[in-house]
């Protein structure tokens, strides 16, 4: 954890909007928005998490950092020169039914985007048969799920039951903090789920896929 990552987690629980941005603009004058998102925002958000496990904020604290935090990517993204997309392959985002968590999936959604991926962010706490529904219908080739909590994983499980059982079959991929103690091989087909334990997995993933077919690579 880096003293700029906990100076910006506080900004984030000072609800300093304005203070977190001019810190944000810093970052970026030398660094990319994948090490922003890597090296600065998420071990700051992780900070804010292990705060609250430990009772030393509240629950409105953390709801205010996460808001705060969500605008700040929402900016960056705003600002960020558009990319047209560059590739037929398609990726829906959710978390799974329960998981409130978001801001690692929205930074992911900003990592398929820069590989001009079509995309469908769907938010979090999506309802199982809601997201079969929705993958159904508009078939993406990747369904890209979170959970960030262990009493999740369970439902997480279901979901990669059912979802990789579609008619299309489409690869699987997992994030969150709880995705490395998670394992599918009973519920989905050899190589159809894909475990990222961070942007910079994801980011070399899609490196690897490139802009053409979705390739197997199971990291679980």
């Amino acid at each position: 954890m880096t003293e700029h990552a906990i100076q910006l987690a506080h900004k984030f629980l000072n609800g300093d909007e304005q203070n977190a941005l001019s810190f944000i603009h810093t970052v970026l004058a030398n660094n990319d928005r994948l090490s922003l998102y890597e090296d600065l925002i998420t071990p700051a958000m992780i900070h804010i998490g292990k705060l609250w496990e430990r009772n030393e904020i509240t629950v409105a604290d953390e709801h205010l950092a996460t808001a705060i935090c969500d605008y700040i990517i929402s900016y960056v993204e705003f600002k960020s020169a558009a990319m047209d997309a560059a590739s037929n392959r398609k990726v829906m985002l959710f978390g799974v039914e329960g998981e409130e968590h978001y801001i690692g999936l929205k930074m992911a959604t900003s990592v398929f985007q820069e590989f001009g991926w079509k995309l469908r962010y769907l938010g979090p706490n999506l309802p199982l048969r809601h997201a079969e529904t929705a993958v159904n219908a508009w078939q993406p080739d990747v369904v890209a799920m979170s959970a960030a909590l262990s009493y999740r994983l369970p439902m997480l499980r279901k979901s990669v039951e059912v979802l990789a059982s579609v008619a299309h079959k489409p690869t699987i991929l997992i994030g969150g903090r709880m995705s490395p103690h998670a394992k599918f091989e009973d519920v989905a087909a050899p190589g159809q789920v894909v475990v990222l334990q961070s942007l910079r997995d994801l980011h070399a993933w899609l490196q690897h896929t490139g802009k053409g077919a979705v390739t197997e690579n199971v990291i679980s």
